[in-house]
């Protein structure tokens, strides 16, 4: 197979996405860790939580949603739990299942770390962009993130460490 190199335009594109996304992260999880105490990550996991119904999330589920393994999951759940932010609960209909729960304080600390995690997503993105450009941004990321969700769904669990067989649905 013939490599087909980046093209100068391409290698441009390609290493303003890597500094900028990389920059980007770096200001949410500064913002994140001196307001809210965590990372990007833990708030994430909060927030998914936050939008599942009763504010529970099978822990298989929750992988998938944030795009981490299980056993990343399971070493953030685990703090987010010492914290009293989360709690774990056993699946009723699949012995091997666990739940993630929201509990009142991680909906709190949530509450609490929304509007800086917003002000700093705004100011360090969306208020650089013309609305054009946060179409555009939203159009190309759409594309990407489609193709790699079909590319996704075509491939095994060991392929993709955070689709796993989840086993029955909880009840």
């Amino acid at each position: 197979m013939t490599t087909r190199w980046l093209t100068p335009e391409e290698q441009r594109a390609w290493r303003a996405y890597i500094a900028g996304s990389s920059l980007l992260e770096d200001a949410i999880d500064r913002q994140l860790q001196q307001d809210a105490g965590m990372p990007h990550l833990y708030y994430s996991i909060l927030a998914n939580l936050s939008e599942a119904p009763d504010r529970r999330l099978r822990m298989t589920e929750l992988a998938e949603k944030s795009k981490i393994t299980r056993s990343r999951l399971t070493y953030a759940v685990t703090r987010l739990e010492k914290d009293g932010l989360i709690a774990r609960e056993g699946c009723p209909s699949d012995k091997r299942g666990s739940i993630a729960a929201l509990t009142d304080e991680g909906m709190s600390v949530l509450e609490r770390a929304a509007p800086g995690h917003v002000a700093t997503v705004r100011a360090t993105l969306f208020d650089r962009l013309t609305p054009r450009q946060v179409r555009q941004l939203e159009e190309i990321f759409s594309e990407v993130a489609g193709a790699l969700e079909d590319e996704e769904a075509r491939s095994t669990a060991d392929e993709v460490p955070w689709r796993r067989r989840s086993g029955r649905p909880c009840s």
